[in-house]
């Protein structure tokens, strides 16, 4: 028995380490979410965020989910405090793969139908759900700006 319970440790803690190491590897796609809740300056946060996260892994999954006054930004003719339209900051990282959801029930709650909002935007049921799925079916870590 005091042979056995050592070569169990060792086993154990073997075990314990390969699971662990299961997750992000070196060649792993790293896929992350922002979550944009709070308006336009997160946004813009956000979005400054995005860009300086992408010029250091440009291969990065990245999946900007939007609810509340968060979606704000995605609406047509939507501008930051120094007049910039938001659509061209959300083409450019569009074409970088950067996907932007739109929060279904917090656009009907305020009488906004899909086309109020760019062409960039994509539609989920729910905005606080679809960070759980992706947080908890695909592995996508979570960042809020």
């Amino acid at each position: 028995m005091n042979k056995v319970l050592p070569l169990l440790v060792v086993l154990l803690s073997s075990w314990i380490a390969g699971c662990a190491s299961t997750g992000a590897s070196s060649g792993s796609q790293e896929k992350v979410i922002y979550h944009v809740n709070l308006g336009n300056e997160q946004a813009s946060d956000g979005l400054r965020n995005i860009r300086n996260h992408l010029s250091a892994d440009p291969k990065a999954k990245i999946v900007v989910v939007t609810h509340s006054r968060g979606i704000d930004f995605l609406l047509k003719d939507a501008k930051d405090k120094d007049g910039n339209r938001y659509l061209d900051q959300v083409e450019r990282l569009k074409l970088q793969g950067v996907q932007f959801d739109v929060c279904e029930i917090a656009m009907t709650s305020r009488g906004l139908k899909r086309d109020n909002f760019i062409e960039y935007a994509s539609f989920v049921p729910s905005g606080v759900a679809e960070i759980t799925r992706l947080q908890q079916r695909e592995g996508y870590a979570y960042l809020k700006p």
